[in-house]
């Protein structure tokens, strides 16, 4: 036990005091495994979200980059399929189409043929990426709300990795989608 004299005046009561410390060495090594412990977990759960990005420096002006078209393909709704055409911000077409299932299998399984077609007809011409030495993709971006279910949005994927391209890569051509699939964000 450690004890604290703070010297007697003569009072009436004793100024010594016995103090405990070995549950207080306890509690503070306890106290920092804890804090050691949640700070790794706590780096761990990090996302790297900052705005480093590539690009020139900022003492010269960017160059003007051209935007290429990318396919926005809009499921909102239970009727119809909306496929819009954008550079950037810009608007180039806009087709509606009707949302017809054809299921496929005994198991509850469909697809949108008539989206796949429209999608087809669409890249063939849109598309940008054609050639087969062209390492990029089209982009098309989907659009679903949150209710929307995910044997919908596997339908309309496989829907819009209907057209296919040649793409040649260590002297061997094969055929991959056209487009690369993502989603957007509500």
């Amino acid at each position: 036990m450690a004890g604290i004299d703070v010297g007697g005046h003569g009072g009436k009561r004793a100024t010594n005091h016995e103090i405990p410390l070995i549950p207080f060495i306890d509690f503070l090594l306890c106290l920092v495994a804890f804090l050691l412990v949640t700070a790794v977990w706590s780096q761990m759960a990090r996302l790297n979200a900052d705005a480093r990005v590539p690009g020139p420096p900022k003492d010269e002006p960017p160059e003007e980059i051209k935007k290429e078209k990318q396919l926005h393909v809009e499921m909102r709704g239970d009727r119809k399929f909306q496929l819009i055409w954008k550079e950037g911000n810009t608007v180039v077409n806009t087709i509606d189409l009707d949302k017809k299932q054809v299921p496929i299998g005994d198991k509850g399984d469909y697809r949108y043929p008539d989206l796949a077609k429209k999608i087809s007809e669409e890249w063939n011409s849109n598309g940008s990426h054609r050639a087969p030495t062209d390492t990029k993709l089209d982009q098309a971006v989907l659009h679903t709300d949150n209710s929307t279910p995910f044997s919908d949005i596997v339908a309309v994927i496989d829907a819009i990795y209907t057209p296919k391209r040649d793409f040649t890569f260590g002297g061997k051509t094969d055929k991959v989608p056209s487009f690369n699939v993502t989603f957007s964000v509500n």
